[in-house]
């Protein structure tokens, strides 16, 4: 399969006819993508190229209708505009632009009978094309009037007008609600057109990212464009005294920091400030990025003292993870399936309508293991048995790094030119990814790697863009944003290090390729996910649009999971149903997941995604010296009467203990109920509590004591379980040689009372102990290599000696 493809690629304009009663005298006016490397001086209007890409867009939309389109005329959609300067550069244009001159001329739209598309125009073919000349030659119509800065109303697409309507009917029955939307779906214009459209008088935004109130500026002046009756103020953008907004007798909508609120003495700050905010009865109150700054102490007191009993509220997120138990039914969700699906059904659906969806690019992953590439035990991090980045980053006192030499071999990894499935490997693949983003560990990794990308072979070919703390020593200390937007504005090649800069609430739209070299298998996919989907921004830039967008993780395993994760997937649970699978599909299909294995490239479908899933949770289950959680099968979810007074006895001998450390992995599992009732379960959960049904409650219930009971049993079990592997280690049996755990009876019992709790006899363990111990479930059809009960796990002795002398056992308490 082909590596990677053009990120950026051309629009082609397209006019075809139907000759048929229902359209005649009626043309329609599309666009298409054309990926070619040809010049634009070859793309001659009705050439070969064209006309083809255009053939094969008009028949996704035409076939199934039965339909023979004829194809008039095909030219390629790119003009030049003046930057700053006067610097003339290349940009594309869409179909809606040619629709724009032909309605500003006159020219009447039509919807033939029967047909789903609406944008059909009553002109002959010769004034369609000077439609297109007039885009070109920056008109606005056909009569030859050059086009001025003219406000182009904002078109809200549909999701938003959802969001905004669902919105309004909810704030006639209560006060908040959650937008879980995913980046780029235009959060800030939305909510300040549900400003308008209500007509709030006093609304406040508040964020933990300040750099966004330009953007927010920039959104009110689109909305609001033409209307005196609103007025926009910060600290920094538009009136700058809150109480000029307050004097107005206006209405007005006011931005403010949350790191700022905080310092108020009015929630405990050292600050007197803000008085007039925290006095202000608020109609509205926005959140903007209300995962982050909001559950502190600190920032909850901050909420509290700004909304009052008759605020309404509106809580933005593209990862609301932490928050979502907050809300139940009050929620509007858009995620990248749906935007996706959208934009891929969008043509057929409208047949062939300029798609408001088309310039979000798609997103595709590819993982390298780069702890296999490396082979150094020193970069496994046994906690998370994931590639331990911070130690392959590590700086000593003098700020290099103390792995050096390996660092050298992965960047020349990243350009060997033997091998075409690395990003830098070659000329085309650098052009493909001119500026990108590169998530490292900390501020001190970011000055040392920045120091051998300056003096690399090829990365000194590419301006390095440090914005991991205060940059480079070297360099004057500027804003993040803008010293990237002036890197990227005088080079033709940058790479921009950040080790959380930039990675919400803005927008680099030139970023072509995220390097994901930081975190670990514990990583929030919160935090994940916001990374990656800053090189999903639309991009217009030389003539091209950017279609493709590009993340590179060097630790295939928490990619995985951070997926499954934000397709809300446990793959840990001994269950996986029908539409679990549906939705990793789906997510694939439209985000697919390459893994690069040498030369070879293997792409992820939902069963072998989940099979490496379950791999990876059954190693850290052996990693973590048989303390984890999901060392303990789901027959504790089955436990009966008796059984549970087995536990009661040994509990008695035993104690409970908890585990060391804690696990971020939370799921309802399936085990312990029929099919019929998990679908119950799963339904309920969803629903808010004045919507369950009697029987609901009662299974919901039932799978809280039962979940209950399965943590009591396990830090019953755990005071066992963490014993084993001292007796296997102990046990005479050579060290090159496996042990099963069918032999730990055959232990002498001098050993076994050495390391056993008191009372704790093998016919006990063996009953109770053996029987509850596995790796994650695997009741699916889904197969694995490894085993799924410890029974008949091997388990090396070489490998319990590494664990022995690891920071995890040589912590426990025996």
């Amino acid at each position: 399969m082909e590596a990677f493809e053009n990120s950026f690629q051309y629009k082609l304009i397209y006019i075809f006819e139907i000759r048929d009663d229902a359209h005649k005298g009626l043309l329609k006016i599309g666009d298409a993508t054309v990926n070619t490397d040809c010049n634009i001086e070859d793309l001659v209007p009705n050439c070969k190229i064209l006309n083809q890409a255009a053939k094969e867009r008009i028949k996704q939309y035409t076939n199934t209708a039965g339909i023979e389109a004829h194809l008039l005329h095909t030219e390629i959609a790119i003009y030049k505009v003046k930057g700053k300067g006067g610097k003339e550069f290349w940009k594309a244009f869409r179909d809606y632009d040619v629709h724009r001159v032909l309605l500003n001329s006159k020219v009447k739209k039509k919807s033939p009978k029967g047909s789903t598309g609406r944008e059909w125009f009553a002109v002959k073919l010769e004034k369609a094309k000077q439609a297109i000349k007039a885009v070109k030659l920056n008109m606005n119509n056909l009569s030859g009037i050059v086009q001025s800065e003219e406000f182009i109303p904002v078109t809200l697409r549909p999701e938003q007008e959802e969001a905004i309507n669902l919105t309004i009917k909810q704030f006639k029955k209560g006060n908040s609600m959650l937008w879980n939307a995913k980046m780029r779906f235009g959060k800030t214009l939305s909510a300040l057109e549900l400003v308008r459209r209500i007509g709030f008088s006093k609304t406040i935004i508040i964020t933990h990212r300040p750099v966004v109130d330009v953007g927010w500026y920039e959104d009110f002046k689109k909305i609001f464009h033409g209307e005196s009756d609103y007025l926009y103020g910060s600290k920094n953008t538009g009136y700058k005294q809150i109480d000029e907004l307050l004097n107005s007798g206006k209405k007005f909508v006011y931005f403010a920091s949350m790191q700022d609120l905080r310092g108020s003495d009015t929630v405990g700050g050292k600050f007197s400030k803000n008085a007039s905010v925290f006095n202000t009865d608020w109609d509205f109150v926005i959140v903007d990025e209300a995962h982050e700054g909001t559950t502190t102490a600190l920032g909850d007191s901050v909420i509290k003292n700004i909304v009052k009993d008759s605020s309404k509220f509106l809580a933005l997120s593209g990862t609301p993870f932490n928050i979502l138990s907050n809300y139940e039914d009050n929620v509007y969700t858009w995620d990248y399936i749906m935007e996706q699906r959208r934009k891929a059904e969008w043509a057929e659906e409208h047949f062939g309508d300029s798609n408001p969806y088309d310039e979000l690019p798609k997103l595709n992953i590819y993982t390298y293991n780069l702890g296999n590439l490396l082979q150094n035990p020193a970069y496994v991090e046994l906690e998370d048995t994931a590639f331990n980045f911070r130690e392959f980053f590590r700086t000593n006192e003098n700020g290099n790094f103390v792995h050096e030499p390996d660092i050298k071999s992965f960047l020349n990894l990243l350009i060997k030119s033997s091998d075409d499935n690395y990003p830098y490997s070659n000329e085309e693949y650098r052009e493909l990814f001119r500026h990108s983003l590169w998530m490292i560990p900390g501020v001190k990794e970011g000055k040392a790697l920045s120091k051998l990308l300056k003096a690399h072979e090829v990365f000194k070919n590419f301006e390095i863009v440090n914005v991991a703390g205060n940059g480079d020593d070297d360099e004057e200390s500027a804003d993040a944003l803008e010293k990237v937007r002036k890197a990227i504005d005088n080079n033709d090649y940058t790479i921009t290090l950040s080790c959380g800069k930039l990675t919400t609430g803005v927008t680099v739209p030139e970023w072509t390729a995220v390097f994901m070299l930081a975190g670990s298998f514990s990583t929030s996919a919160a935090s994940y996910l916001q990374t990656i989907f800053r090189v999903q921004s639309p991009c217009n830039k030389n003539g091209r649009i950017k279609q493709n967008c590009y993340v590179f993780d060097f630790a295939p395993d928490r990619t995985l999971k951070m997926i499954a994760e934000s397709a809300a997937i446990s793959a840990k649970a001994g269950k996986t149903d029908d539409n679990d699978r549906r939705i990793l599909g789906e997510f694939l299909n439209f985000c697919p997941i390459i893994a690069v294995e040498g030369s070879e490239m293997k792409e992820y479908d939902t069963k072998k995604l989940l099979q490496q899933l379950k791999r990876a949770y059954a190693e850290r289950a052996v990693q973590n010296g048989f303390d984890d959680t999901n060392l303990y099968n789901d027959l504790l979810l089955k436990l009966n009467e008796v059984a549970i007074e087995q536990f009661k006895d040994l509990k008695e001998v035993v104690g409970s203990s908890k585990a060391q450390h804690k696990t971020k992995d939370i799921d309802i599992n399936a085990q312990g109920f029929t099919d019929e009732e998990y679908e119950v379960i799963k339904r309920a959960g969803k629903k808010s509590n004045r919507e369950l049904t009697a029987e609901e409650k009662a299974l919901l219930e039932e799978i809280k004591q039962k979940k209950k009971m399965r943590a009591t049993a396990i830090s019953i079990l755990r005071q066992i379980s963490i014993r084993i592997p001292l007796l296997i280690y102990g046990a005479d049996v050579p060290i090159d040689e496996d042990f099963t755990l069918d032999m730990l009876f055959d232990i002498d019992e001098a050993s076994w009372n050495e390391f056993m709790p008191a009372g704790v006899t093998k016919d006990k363990s063996n009953t109770m102990t053996l029987k509850c111990l596995s790796v994650p479930d695997t009741k699916s059809e889904i197969s694995l290599e490894v085993p799924t009960n410890l029974n008949q796990l091997s388990v090396s002795k070489r490998l319990l000696n590494c664990l022995l002398l690891s920071k995890i056992l040589t912590r426990r308490q025996f």
